[in-house]
């Protein structure tokens, strides 16, 4: 009997080109040591320039590209950007899950929804890490809204970075080889864990084992943690060799989160 062949749904901002690199090399290194199969296919939203109103404009095309996989019959379905969940207020990430969800079985071929804001959030409860430091290419405001968001679902943000790269393909451009030593000068001793890059547009998925070698610390990305959910989602054993200490082994089974928004 061959290895079941999934197909991976991704909604991507139309100038996003990270996603489509990453979160496929993810999977395919797992097929390395896997016998499951996966095919890729995405559906875009417009968006050049990450601003809170390019961002709300674009989530509200979220909804036409979940129905447009859905006509695929994907079996997950990933919302491949960060900061435009989190601009939409505390907590929305639940939100767009249910309501992308309830487009595809409205259109008869229903798929869990995995959200890269929600999967960096489950994925630092998944490690346990509780105190984090944070690498994100954003402006400095919308990177302190993903600080007051992942604040908010019990996570404390000890340090950050902002990049401030305005232009979203600049930010697909930014050198990965330079985020760990830009990680090692924050002030991460008391944390959990270091996220290397709070945006599925920034690369690091190179990055990721040099920067844990180098800080001592479990070291992950927003991709790398909506790979981990998209294979939980999927049932699968979350593993994929390269990809750090999230998607080692360790974690490979752990539950899927529960649908309730945190305690006020």
């Amino acid at each position: 009997m061959s290895p079941r062949t999934y197909r991976i749904g991704q909604i991507v901002p139309s100038s996003n080109v990270t996603m489509e690199t990453e979160v496929p090399a993810i999977l395919r290194a797992r097929e390395t040591i896997a016998p499951e199969r996966f095919t890729f296919h995405s559906s875009r939203m417009r968006m050049t320039h990450v601003t809170p109103e390019q961002l709300k404009s674009m989530d509200a095309d979220s909804d036409r590209c979940a129905v447009e996989l859905s006509d695929a019959h994907v079996d997950v379905l990933g919302y491949a950007c960060l900061v435009a969940i989190m601009s939409m207020g505390l907590g929305y990430h639940r939100t767009s899950e249910e309501r992308l969800h309830t487009r595809t079985a409205e259109n008869g071929a229903p798929a869990p929804v995995v959200t890269s804001a929600g999967a960096l959030v489950n994925g630092l409860h998944t490690l346990g890490a509780k105190k984090i430091a944070l690498l994100a290419p954003y402006m400095l405001p919308l990177t302190k809204t993903v600080v007051d968001y992942l604040t908010h679902e019990g996570i404390e943000v000890l340090d950050y970075e902002a990049l401030e790269i305005p232009n979203n393909l600049d930010v697909a451009a930014h050198d990965p080889s330079k985020l760990p030593g830009l990680a090692r000068a924050l002030d991460y001793a008391d944390a959990d864990a270091v996220v290397l890059s709070a945006c599925v547009q920034m690369p690091s998925l190179g990055a990721i084992e040099e920067a844990e070698q180098l800080l001592g610390k479990p070291v992950v990305s927003a991709a790398v943690c909506t790979a981990h959910q998209m294979m939980r989602a999927l049932d699968l054993p979350a593993i994929a060799p390269g990809a750090g200490h999230l998607l080692a082994g360790a974690y490979a089974e752990a539950p899927l989160p529960q649908r309730t928004a945190p305690m006020a």
